[in-house]
């Protein structure tokens, strides 16, 4: 009697919060390959209006973690704002092996529309391959569609997943010799004037030369800045400042040089700014939603690794260019008007021949290598060639066609991979498609595969890696995992409507489209398994 007392008073508050304290603008806010521990790292250096606005301010879930894998970046910006997991929006990864057109597909791929801003068939994007709503797709429906929804990212899937099938626009940023932000017909027939008139300014703002922004001494909290460890870009010798990037961008697929580096942040806050006041956004008693992906800090991190100073000095940076976000929010929107989230699509593994170097078990994992024995061991068995169709994220895919001329049960073939391959250096552990389907697991590495597991889309047999093993070049870092360097990211709460406070109990990142929901007063996407985070709403 007294939970359900508890439960009933709750509703009503969120009834209450509802109708009385909604935003103006809701902001979500995805940085890109952000680890939690970047901003206990980089904090001592971080201006009072930035990151330390949201961690003073607003509301710290400090113990937030994926409850799925694979943890790349598509699946993370679905499930943010779908408030599920692959298994149920269908984002199973960026690209993955469809077994029914024998094809690898783009997560956020449609040869149906055409691309709106340039002349290129490479950026025919739309978010039909997400099965399920996000909180914007759900604000739309509430509203009868008189809500603004913009999404807004570097990249392709960074804005075009949050924002839903609804939304009003997405846009997306097209290096190479290009150099503008760009959308599709699904979207529109043609880019906005405002659009039109900022992607002149590329060239001259943002293809410049990337210093420290601080004193060389005050990177303490980093490896050397020259080291192993870190990627080269094409034409440079060493992975140390300076970096011209207009010298590198004739190396570099042109513009898309700004990607690599912190003014692609730049780039990105300084857009986001201009569609809040040239779209109006919060300036009725409807409200509205920006979805704001940093994708910048993901192909730094790719190239430099974890360690190293180009990342530190790419934080410091995004913070500054939060601090400029935020108070065009104050000033467009009305401090007190908008709420904000910010949060991470996944972090990222130290690189590995880093690891080693201080002890620490790690290593690299070799695709091929394994991809050969794995094919002669079933060859040998079964005495059938071709019984693999694919092997990618971690998961094999059966050749159904061969399957159908054999008489050997699938069940077996699959329980024979998993057997052989636990004995595969790196291999920690192994699920077959029979047992994924009719076990329950409910903690553990196995509910992480589990969560990800989408019937219809996923493998046979999937793997898991050892821990900080990856299938990567050894220089710079990656992610895709269910350990916690990859799993735990920011979740930070600020403006209207938010407590300030903070906790340490387990959240899930499912849980943030349903308590952006609550607070609206509108339904929850339609495929969310998340639970609204009571301590935000009370």
């Amino acid at each position: 009697m007294k939970q359900l007392l508890c439960t009933i008073i709750f509703c009503i508050s969120l009834i209450a919060f509802s109708q009385d304290n909604k935003p103006k603008l809701v902001v979500g806010i995805v940085v890109d390959q952000m680890r939690y521990d970047y901003l206990t790292r980089f904090e001592d250096q971080f201006t009072a209006k930035g990151f330390k606005r949201l961690l003073n301010d607003g509301f710290n879930c400090k113990n937030t973690h994926y409850n799925y894998v694979p943890t790349y970046t598509g699946p993370g910006h679905a499930s943010i704002f779908t408030g599920t997991t692959p298994a149920n929006h269908g984002v199973i990864s960026n690209n993955w092996y469809e077994k029914f057109s024998n094809t690898t597909v783009y997560c956020a791929s449609d040869e149906t529309v055409n691309v709106v801003g340039c002349k290129t068939t490479e950026e025919r994007m739309s978010p039909r391959r997400l099965k399920t709503t996000t909180v914007a797709d759900q604000l739309q429906l509430h509203s009868q569609n008189k809500a603004k929804t913009i999404g807004i990212a570097i990249k392709d899937r960074g804005a075009i997943l949050p924002a839903g099938h609804t939304a009003t626009a997405a846009y997306w940023f097209r290096g190479r010799d290009v150099g503008k932000w760009i959308t599709s017909t699904y979207y529109t027939n043609e880019l906005p004037s405002w659009v039109i008139e900022f992607n002149k300014t590329v060239e001259q703002n943002y293809l410049k030369t990337w210093n420290l922004l601080l004193s060389p001494d005050s990177y303490t909290v980093s490896g050397p800045d020259n080291n192993k460890f870190e990627g080269l870009f094409k034409g440079k010798d060493t992975p140390t400042f300076p970096y011209d990037l207009k010298a590198l961008s004739k190396k570099n697929k042109g513009f898309d040089v700004i990607k690599a580096s912190p003014f692609g942040n730049t780039l990105t806050a300084d857009f986001a700014i201009a569609a809040i006041k040239n779209e109006n956004l919060g300036k009725d008693n409807v409200t509205d939603f920006l979805t704001v992906s940093f994708s910048s800090t993901d192909y730094i991190g790719h190239q430099f690794g974890v360690n190293s100073v180009e990342v530190q000095d790419t934080y410091l940076r995004l913070d500054r260019d939060l601090e400029r976000l935020f108070n065009a929010l104050d000033d467009m929107v009305g401090k007190g008007n908008y709420t904000v989230f910010l949060t991470a699509d996944h972090g990222a593994v130290q690189v590995p021949n880093f690891l080693a170097s201080q002890k620490i078990p790690s290593g690299y994992f070799d695709k091929s290598a394994f991809s050969k024995a794995l094919n002669k061991a079933l060859e040998e068995e079964f005495e059938t060639d071709n019984l693999i169709a694919n092997i990618s994220n971690n998961q094999i895919f059966l050749n159904k066609t061969v399957l159908a001329n054999i008489e050997e049960d699938q069940d077996d073939i699959e329980t024979f991979i998993a057997n052989t391959i636990i004995d595969f250096k790196h291999i920690d552990k192994v699920y077959t498609r029979e047992t994924l389907m009719t076990t329950d697991f409910v903690d553990g590495i196995g509910a992480l595969i589990q969560n990800g597991f989408h019937h219809k889309h996923s493998g046979d047999v999937i793997f898991v890696l050892e821990p900080a093993v990856i299938s990567y070049p050894e220089t710079g870092s990656t992610h895709g995992s269910g350990l916690s360097y990859d799993t735990h990211v920011p979740l930070l709460f600020y403006g209207n409507g938010i407590p300030k406070g903070k906790t340490y109990r387990k959240v899930n990142i499912v849980d943030i489209a349903p308590t952006i929901s609550a607070m609206l007063g509108i339904s929850f996407p339609n495929g969310s398994t998340g639970t609204p985070i009571q301590e935000i709403l009370e």
